[in-house]
């Protein structure tokens, strides 16, 4: 008799052959700490006005890794958070990917100055794929995280709104994936739109599908995440990293406890 292998989430284990990160992750918007409930701007939690105190601490509890959006640009372009960027670096030690608003190769090139250790492409990554596989081949795939934000569309498609979710297109998550075959991509951040922000636990239907159809991605998992539980599935459904928002703000969980999944 076969075992049955699967997880409290319903899905079949994936080994992840690789390294598993843990990313808390830190939403600015007008100079604050803020999440966003299913990427609605008029839906907005505000925690403090100041995210480097808030790096600053997930450093102290052993974080390795930061992911820091600047929520203002990815909805009008032009990054705003050099300074905040900049400061982080300097004081936690911390690695940074961070995006928002990011257009052109010298936005690229401006936060790499900056200290990010790779740069979060999102609109543009949907809209102009052959300009990003672009960036891929100039500053390198370990430098260029692809965020491909995702809901259910009317027609049962993976749908890719763009501008800060504010926008949809016609591209699909799975054309979008397939125009970056051969370009030597390497990270994709994935959001479930409809889990982000409400501690509902991430969709592991949605990375399992990634992370078996796209073996060479290291597919980091984000939208929902709410416990230690949700880190470890997150691991054994084969995402190469997870985003931790909300549940780390509202002290749900702790990167402590978090990193302890991370080594194991």
């Amino acid at each position: 008799m076969t075992p049955d292998l699967r997880t409290d989430t319903g899905e079949i284990p994936v080994t992840q052959s690789g390294p598993f990160t843990v990313y808390p992750a830190i939403d600015v918007r007008g100079g604050a700490v803020v999440r966003l409930h299913k990427g609605d701007y008029d839906q907005e939690t505000r925690y403090t006005d100041n995210p480097v105190a808030v790096a600053e601490n997930y450093a102290r509890s052993g974080a390795a890794w930061l992911h820091l959006v600047d929520l203002d640009a990815a909805r009008a372009g032009g990054y705003t958070l050099i300074d905040t960027l900049t400061t982080v670096v300097e004081t936690t030690g911390l690695r940074v990917q961070t995006g928002g608003g990011v257009r052109s190769s010298d936005d690229v090139q401006q936060l790499l100055d900056a200290g990010a250790e790779r740069v979060v492409v999102g609109s543009l990554a949907v809209r102009e794929p052959q300009t990003v596989r672009g960036w891929l081949d100039r500053f390198g795939p370990d430098r260029i995280t692809v965020a491909l934000d995702t809901r259910i569309g009317e027609d049962g498609r993976w749908v890719l709104p763009t501008s800060g979710w504010t926008s949809v297109g016609e591209q699909d998550l799975t054309t979008t994936l397939h125009d970056y075959h051969s370009s030597g991509l390497r990270h994709v951040l994935c959001t479930d739109i409809g889990r982000d922000g409400t501690l509902s636990g991430p969709n592991f239907h949605l990375y399992t599908m990634l992370t078996r159809s796209n073996p060479a991605l290291q597919i980091q998992a984000s939208g929902g995440a709410r416990s230690v539980d949700d880190v470890r599935a997150a691991k054994r459904q084969g995402c190469a990293g997870i985003i931790l928002g909300k549940a780390l703000l509202e002290g749900r969980l702790t990167v402590a406890d978090a990193m302890l999944e991370e080594q194991v």
